[in-house]
């Protein structure tokens, strides 16, 4: 960056802080994104006298709710529910619901202002949004899920509509969640229309929605291994998370020629030096789908693999591509410096904001593919705006519809983080392709519409 960049950056964002004190995972998104475009900014005045940037760190709205819900013993709970209606320029708003313990009001807005650029990316007419509770699901019977969902929609419902705002799941919301905010929803508006996404097959739901976000991340990193004249073929990868996203990205890396060797939840992770297989994969899914088990049982049915438990990351283990799919921050610049002297020379980011700035910082000065989670993981926004798409016409397409358009979009979402993305030396910086891509169609977006 040269001094005017260097300056608008350290202003803009000492502003940004004062504003918003305490928002760490929001302070560090907004940062990423200002540092790639403040060069284009000072290319385009016409951005900066329109304060672009300043109106689109602003939420458009911010929602804040109680969520009280009784549990099966009679004992009443207090939850808080969020919902943060980021950007519509583009589109409806269009982000997640998540779950978990860890939710406030900084990774709401971290994760909403990540959306508005990754819902760009898809060139889908989707703005961006994300929505949650402090709820953990973990541990809960259905029963218990059920009026928690009920309770959260029932303040939620208000705010949202097929032409307003369209949530989807995220972590701790999957397809039983879904329902029953669905469910609620339908109960509450006297109405039946696309809403929610990720909705069961039998009532509006999308072919290849659960698996979109996993196979989109691997369609990217195929992209990004050609370029070096790679594949999957042959190669060693670790993935983090067991959840929606870790497992279809992993099933979709082994049916590519990968041996994939690991999972992980927030207790461990396990290490199956022999690789994945199919059956081993469908354990998995209805260990964690349907039994909601923990991954370390995984060894109890497959001995030859191991379990370090206590938190731990897979990053130790050897690889020739890392595929982060669990949380935010999850890979550090530790754990970047030994995947780099370890071999691995490719990470396909299949989480939001799954590497710290350290993390980033070792993985672009090591010139190894990398990609930010705004690109590689907006596979699994793309199909919930086809299913939207279906929804509206009342059609329902196959899988092999669903999947050729999944594809199409990471080649484009790839394709336009070259275009933008592309260094003097060759080398392509991931993380400035897709800020710039993404904020560019958004920016103009705004001028046009005027002050609002």
């Amino acid at each position: 960056m040269d001094a005017f960049a260097k300056k608008y950056v350290e202003s803009f964002m000492n502003e940004l802080i004062a504003k918003n004190p305490g928002e760490s995972e929001f302070h560090q998104a907004v940062s990423e994104v200002l540092t790639s475009v403040a060069p284009y900014l000072e290319a385009y005045p016409y951005l900066l006298e329109n304060k672009i940037m300043e109106r689109m760190v602003e939420p458009e709205r911010v929602i804040m709710f109680r969520v009280p819900w009784m549990d099966d013993s009679g004992e009443i709970h207090i939850n808080r529910g969020f919902r943060v209606q980021m950007n519509s320029a583009l589109g409806p708003y269009k982000g997640g619901i998540r779950f978990h313990a860890s939710v406030n009001l900084s990774i709401m807005k971290f994760l909403a202002f990540e959306q508005t650029f990754k819902n760009s990316l898809t060139t889908l007419p989707m703005g961006g949004a994300k929505g949650g509770s402090d709820f953990n699901p973990r541990g809960k019977s259905d029963a218990e899920v059920m009026r928690f969902c009920q309770s959260f929609m029932t303040e939620l419902f208000r705010h949202i509509g097929q032409d307003t705002d369209v949530p989807a799941g995220d972590i701790g919301v999957g397809g039983r969640e879904i329902g029953f905010l669905f469910g609620q929803y339908k109960r509450l508006r006297d109405e039946f229309t696309g809403t929610l996404t990720g909705k069961g097959l039998a009532w509006g739901g999308s072919l290849l929605r659960p698996e979109a976000t996993g196979y989109g991340a691997c369609y990217f990193a195929q992209e990004m291994l050609a370029t070096r004249g790679e594949s999957f073929e042959g190669k060693t990868v670790v993935v983090s998370g067991a959840g929606n996203v870790a497992q279809h990205a992993a099933e979709k890396a082994m049916r590519l020629g990968a041996k994939v060797v690991t999972l992980s939840d927030s207790d461990g992770f396990i290490y199956d030096p022999d690789g994945f297989t199919e059956e081993k994969i469908a354990y998995v899914k209805n260990l964690k789908n349907a039994l909601r088990g923990r991954i370390k049982e995984y060894v109890n049915q497959y001995p030859s693999a191991s379990y370090t438990g206590g938190g731990a990351k897979p990053w130790s283990i050897k690889c020739d591509i890392a595929m982060p799919c669990a949380t935010q921050n999850e890979l550090n610049g530790d754990a970047a410096r030994t995947l780099v002297a370890n071999g691995c020379f490719c990470v396909t980011e299949g989480a939001n904001m799954p590497s710290t700035p350290e993390a980033i910082e070792v993985f672009q000065s090591a010139k190894i593919l990398y990609s930010p989670g705004k690109a590689s993981n907006a596979g699994g926004v793309a199909t919930s705006g086809l299913e939207m798409t279906q929804n509206s016409i009342r059609q329902k397409w196959t899988a092999e519809e669903v999947d050729s358009h999944l594809h199409r979009i990471m080649s484009d979402i790839h394709a336009a983080c070259i275009k933008y993305g592309t260094e003097e030396d060759g080398y392509i910086n991931y993380v400035k392709g897709a800020n710039i891509a993404g904020f560019i169609k958004v920016a103009n977006a705004m001028v046009d519409q005027g002050l609002v």
